[in-house]
């Protein structure tokens, strides 16, 4: 396991600074050929940069354990760093379609000749780091690789741009081909930051199913009802559950451990990071609003 997480730091150290040295590349290539499409694509891996960086520094803050200050640990961390990484791909993107609608409306030459050469590095640069992260095992790799596979199509649209500027001098091609590129990227953008803020927001995870656990649960012997069970996520893939459930009479401590035990079976087939189970004996109240006891009361 250690070599796994030394295995992912260092691909994403390696495609990191990748990133970063071809974003400085970018932007200075793309004031000097004046091609809004490469200064669109340089905001769109600066984005990618913070990423890989926030990732890399993360895979090694994940090694740290739960503490006094962070009784979770530290996977909740990733969530800040993926709001801010999509603040500023917004912010950027909203800079890029101002530039990119100016420049079709008041065209400009762009040096085809630099865009194809930025091109084929860009190509060359994003399709190596891609590569070198297909084959990571963690998460932040694997979401890592599609982000660089996506700049490798990019480059592949700026180079065909490229060519066909060499026969045919279109200058709104250039703006027009930033302005995909950046709605792309924004509506992407956008969807990430819904995710992640649907799981600051503590919205119960897509991928487990409350009401199949339940099911589960109240299939258990003594298992006479279910309440209050609450599902949310640490960092969109690892799992917080919570519930109370109300028993049928116990006669013996060995049915009460009977009964934990079947419990604990089912969480495991669940991808939850920590689970806490209240159970409560036939004439016990948990308190809590919305609670079966208080519900009999009612009626």
């Amino acid at each position: 396991m250690a070599h796994q997480h030394d295995h992912a730091s260092n691909n994403l150290r390696t495609a990191f600074f990748l990133n970063l040295a071809f974003t400085v590349f970018e932007i200075i290539g793309g004031l000097y050929v004046n091609s809004v499409a490469i200064l669109s694509d340089a905001i769109h891996d600066l984005g990618d940069s913070l990423s890989l960086g926030t990732s890399w520094y993360l895979q090694k803050k994940s090694k740290k354990e739960a503490n006094k200050s962070f009784s979770f640990g530290y996977k909740r961390f990733s969530l800040l760093g993926a709001l801010i990484n999509s603040l500023v791909l917004i912010a950027g993107s909203v800079y890029v379609i101002k530039e990119a609608v100016g420049r079709i409306i008041t065209p400009e030459h762009s040096d085809a000749q630099g865009m194809l050469l930025f091109a084929l590095i860009g190509v060359a640069v994003n399709g190596y780091a891609a590569w070198k992260m297909s084959s990571g095992k963690t998460l932040n790799e694997r979401v890592i690789s599609w982000h660089l596979l996506e700049d490798v199509l990019g480059w592949a649209a700026v180079l065909v741009v490229s060519i066909v500027l060499h026969f045919k001098d279109i200058h709104y091609l250039d703006p027009a081909l930033s302005l995909l590129i950046t709605l792309y990227v924004l509506w992407n953008v956008v969807k990430r930051l819904k995710e992640t803020l649907f799981i600051f927001l503590q919205g119960q995870p897509a991928d487990v199913d409350k009401d199949l656990i339940e099911k589960e649960i109240l299939n258990i012997g003594h298992v006479k009802s279910i309440h209050h069970t609450h599902i949310w996520s640490l960092d969109g893939e690892h799992h917080v559950f919570t519930t109370h459930v109300k028993l049928d009479p116990i006669n013996s401590l060995n049915e009460l451990l009977l009964v934990k035990n079947q419990l604990k079976a089912v969480m495991k087939k669940y991808p939850f990071e920590h689970y806490t189970i209240e159970t409560e004996i036939d004439a016990e109240s948990c308190g809590l609003p919305g609670s079966e006891a208080e519900r009999l009361n009612k009626l």
